[in-house]
């Protein structure tokens, strides 16, 4: 019993360490998520539609940098819950189905092509970049042939799980981690030189042919 419990302490405090990274050193605004209990959103919602990664009380919380209100949600609030970030402010992102996300990594970066944070979701590949606007991002995918509808896209408004776990029943990890901005923060490539390739590696998984 003791042994599960110092277990139980140490996630709950990594849980805070993360959280406190994310907010202070990558100046992503984060706040505590909803947990998945018996496959089943801890919200109460039966057809939820992000079960375990949305926040915890939407109606209350905001998302924050401020490292005094992210150690008082998870050491008296929400130790148990994942760490989200919310999208928009200070970053977006680009998820895609994971085969095809891990084919487009690859293929990025054998072209070179300086790569952000790169986060392992179940089933999903997330791309965080630079925050874009709607507006912007329509017009980008405007000039393609075609965008298949599993490419999903994280702006304003929206959330991601981050490591340890996450939501979504856990298995949140980074395949790239966060490196630091020259000017703090963290680094985060724009959309535009990427879409095109993600979107390309997307199709191909789609229509079954071998990428690349």
């Amino acid at each position: 019993m003791r042994e599960n419990s110092r277990s139980w302490s140490a996630a709950r405090s990594t849980r805070l360490a993360a959280a406190l990274a994310a907010a202070v050193d990558h100046r992503w605004p984060v706040v505590p998520g909803t947990l998945l209990r018996g496959g089943r959103c801890s919200c109460g919602d039966e057809d939820c539609s992000v079960p375990g990664a949305h926040p915890h009380d939407p109606p209350l919380l905001a998302a924050t940098t401020d490292a005094r209100m992210v150690r008082w949600w998870w050491e008296r609030q929400s130790p148990d819950a994942p760490v989200l970030a919310a999208t928009g402010g200070t970053l977006s992102a680009v998820s895609l189905p994971a085969a095809a996300g891990a084919r487009a990594l690859a293929y990025l970066a054998a072209l070179r092509l300086p790569l952000g944070p790169v986060l392992s979701m179940p089933g999903r590949y997330a791309m965080l970049v630079a925050p874009y606007s709607l507006d912007a991002l329509g017009e980008m995918l405007a000039q393609l042939p075609w965008v298949p509808g599993s490419l999903r896209y994280h702006g304003s408004g929206g959330f991601l799980p981050l490591p340890p776990g996450g939501g979504l029943g856990g298995g949140v990890r980074w395949v790239l981690p966060p490196r630091p901005a020259a000017d703090g923060g963290v680094w985060l490539p724009e959309v535009g030189p990427l879409l095109g390739e993600l979107v390309e590696a997307t199709v191909q998984l789609d229509s079954g042919r071998s990428a690349y």
